[in-house]
């Protein structure tokens, strides 16, 4: 039985076989609670594209313990979500644990019980390089949303949680969440996101990513034995359009700076997985929260960046499609020495007094 299932088991809850060992806890050297990791299992799952899986599984991670209320409940649940590119661990970066989960933080791990899971199709949970490759069901993050769902209520029997936050694609899946769970949740914290499909720039450099997939010629229709590499010639747009301007200027001041920079973002593209990084880009299809806007009803507090490329201020999105969340605000952070653009999502010091205010605004429904 791993720590989380044994908790569980204390806090009076019963534990699913399919919460099976992952990972010994991982200790960090600041003295900080170590993380518990784990894998869920959710049998016959259905995905929105009408294909099954005999099963999924969910990797995840956990800080902090559950606690009960007087009715046996889970009452201090936290949900978070990441990236696109990215896995549960970007919550446990050591900026993440010193400005969120530390004593005396937003979210100290003394206090709340923290879930991040990794996303379908990332990290330690089912996906296409698992070896169905393109016949991997073609998720959408509804799916991805769903299979979190499950985790939380089959799995670790989560009925209620005080707080979902995620960042950039979590940051869309905190809007979907919201339409779709409207009362499970007492705050909402979407970051560096926009409710809104995808279109205009931010699908057309997406679209570069996915067109180069399936344009390389090693990738063979996804079934390729040997990794397809060219695509990944054309993955530093990733960066261009997540890094603010300033800093990439910093970081590679001359030709030789950039070029150099170049060659090594092209090297660890090809690192991953072609058919998974094509799932990763393709699964916004199904991502259009405005329509449904209206239907949110916990307290939401989204965070914009003014230099993030993907979600451009300038389009003045969040100013129209905000009116229609009857408990929504957001704030649009300027452009500062501390900005990093999108990524400004991976440096919770800028952004953490508007957690703050949001954990604060809602502690009366807790």
């Amino acid at each position: 039985m791993t720590r989380i299932a044994s908790l569980l088991a204390t806090a009076g809850m019963c534990v699913m076989t399919g919460l099976v060992p992952a990972h010994a806890a991982t200790a960090d050297p600041t003295g900080q609670p170590a993380e518990q990791a784990a894998d869920f299992t959710e049998p016959e799952f259905h995905f929105a594209d009408g294909t099954t899986l005999p099963e999924i599984h969910i990797h995840y991670a956990a800080l902090g313990t559950p606690h009960r209320d007087a009715r046996g409940e889970i009452d201090n649940a936290v949900l978070l979500m990441h990236g696109t590119t990215g896995t549960g661990k970007a919550f446990l970066a050591p900026a993440m644990r010193k400005e969120l989960f530390a004593p005396g933080q937003p979210l100290d791990a003394s206090r709340y019980f923290i879930v991040m899971p990794d996303g379908l199709g990332r990290g330690g949970s089912s996906k296409p390089s698992d070896g169905l490759h393109a016949r991997f069901p073609h998720y959408g993050y509804g799916d991805v949303i769903e299979a979190n769902h499950r985790l939380l209520v089959e799995g670790l029997h989560i009925n209620h949680l005080r707080l979902v936050l995620g960042t950039s694609m979590g940051g869309m899946q905190t809007w979907m969440w919201g339409e779709r769970y409207p009362q499970m949740a007492d705050a909402l914290m979407p970051i560096a996101s926009q409710p809104i499909a995808m279109a205009g720039r931010n699908w057309l450099w997406r679209q570069m990513i996915v067109g180069a997939i399936r344009n390389d010629p090693g990738w063979q229709g996804g079934d390729y034995t040997v990794r397809p590499t060219q695509w990944a010639r054309v993955m530093p747009i990733f960066t261009l359009i997540t890094n603010n301007p300033a800093r990439m200027q910093s970081e590679a001041p001359n030709r030789d700076a950039a070029t150099q920079m170049y060659q090594t973002l092209v090297e660890n593209a090809q690192n991953s997985d072609a058919n998974d990084v094509l799932y990763w880009f393709e699964s916004s299809w199904d991502y259009n929260p405005a329509p449904d806007l209206s239907k949110i009803r916990a307290r939401l507090y989204a965070v914009n960046f003014a230099d993030d490329l993907i979600n451009a201020a300038d389009l003045g999105v969040m100013q129209q499609e905000i009116k229609a969340v009857p408990n929504g605000s957001f704030v649009e952070i300027p452009e500062t020495a501390r900005s990093y653009g999108h990524q400004t999502l991976a440096h919770p010091d800028v952004w953490k007094p508007y957690l703050v205010q949001l954990l604060s605004d809602t502690a009366k429904t807790h």
